[in-house]
């Protein structure tokens, strides 16, 4: 049966889902449950953005990469966005499969600014080490602090919790035997993760009624006190010079929208943080924040109808 496309006066459903951090029974059942909410003929011709952090903290990264792979086939006239997040990022730089940086310096420079951290946090230095980025060293380390104070968790083998996503490709942690274990189509899938994505036109429920915005899509937001476009500019071109990334790694930096972007109608949206939180046009939406026991959510828009993976629909 085929399902005929939203008549052009009515404004495009846009899907936000948040963190899924290796919980496929998670992202199944959320999807499920767009599925259900959303009339047939928006959800096939919606235009989906995962927020990023795929991998880490749940057992299956392999079959939650497997589910985002296949979804342009399975559903060919929705659009998919799929953002890198702070553990896709390290997860791709462990495997080789970011870009190399662009004014031809080494990898191994990002780790002087973040070399007092090396013991405590264990960064990998098996094959290959030499030629990694930070992100990728500290991703699959062995973390010599056992518990996470701030989390109240034991921390799963490395800073960034990877030992589980070693274990969905049947590997042990920290071992170097991951970068033949993971497949091509999953390491391919990683490179071309953006670290920002950009949409004009975008509809969303305000107090005034119905607008139409700009949307800009990062993991964890725009950095405050920085120059907006200088901060788009190197985030599109994925520049790996830089050590840490904070608009997908940072906290209380991208927490606010920047004021340059208050002048102006424009959405920005996140996941990362571990939280909830929609307040005006600032939209972050990471309820689960890797945590079993926390949902997997997503946002709606224009109606800004939050869906999770536990509703009873």
């Amino acid at each position: 049966m085929s399902i005929a496309p939203p008549t052009t006066t009515k404004p495009k459903v846009v899907i936000c889902i948040g963190d899924i951090h290796g919980y496929i029974t998670k992202l199944q059942n959320l999807w499920s449950n767009l599925q259900t909410l959303i009339p047939p003929s928006d959800f096939h011709y919606a235009h989906i953005i995962f927020l990023g952090d795929y991998c880490d903290r749940g057992p299956h990264t392999r079959e939650v990469l497997d589910f985002l792979i296949a979804l342009p086939s399975k559903y060919p006239n929705q659009s998919h966005v799929f953002l890198a997040g702070n553990h896709d990022f390290a997860f791709a730089a462990f495997l080789g499969a970011i870009p190399p940086p662009p004014d031809g310096s080494a990898f191994s420079d990002t780790w002087e600014e973040f070399k007092p951290s090396e013991e405590r946090e264990g960064w990998y230095k098996d094959d290959g080490y030499e030629k990694m980025h930070l992100q990728g060293r500290r991703w699959a380390g062995k973390i010599t602090v056992k518990f996470n104070t701030a989390k109240g968790t034991e921390y799963k083998g490395s800073i960034y919790d990877a030992g589980t996503t070693f274990e969905s490709y049947g590997v042990p942690h920290g071992s170097s035997d991951l970068m033949k274990a993971v497949p091509d189509d999953h390491k391919k899938f990683l490179s071309n993760l953006v670290w920002i994505y950009e949409e004009e036109n975008v509809f969303i429920e305000t107090e005034n009624g119905l607008q139409s915005c700009k949307l800009i899509a990062v993991h964890g937001g725009l950095e405050k006190g920085k120059d907006v476009k200088e901060q788009i500019k190197y985030l599109k071109e994925k520049d790996t010079r830089i050590p840490k990334v904070e608009p997908l790694s940072g906290r209380k930096s991208v927490w606010d929208i920047p004021e340059e972007l208050s002048k102006s109608a424009t959405i920005v949206v996140s996941g990362h943080h571990g939280k909830l939180h929609v307040d005006g046009l600032r939209l972050i939406i990471d309820e689960g924040g890797g945590m079993e026991q926390n949902p997997v959510a997503a946002i709606v828009l224009p109606s800004k109808t939050i869906v999770r993976d536990t509703d009873k629909l």
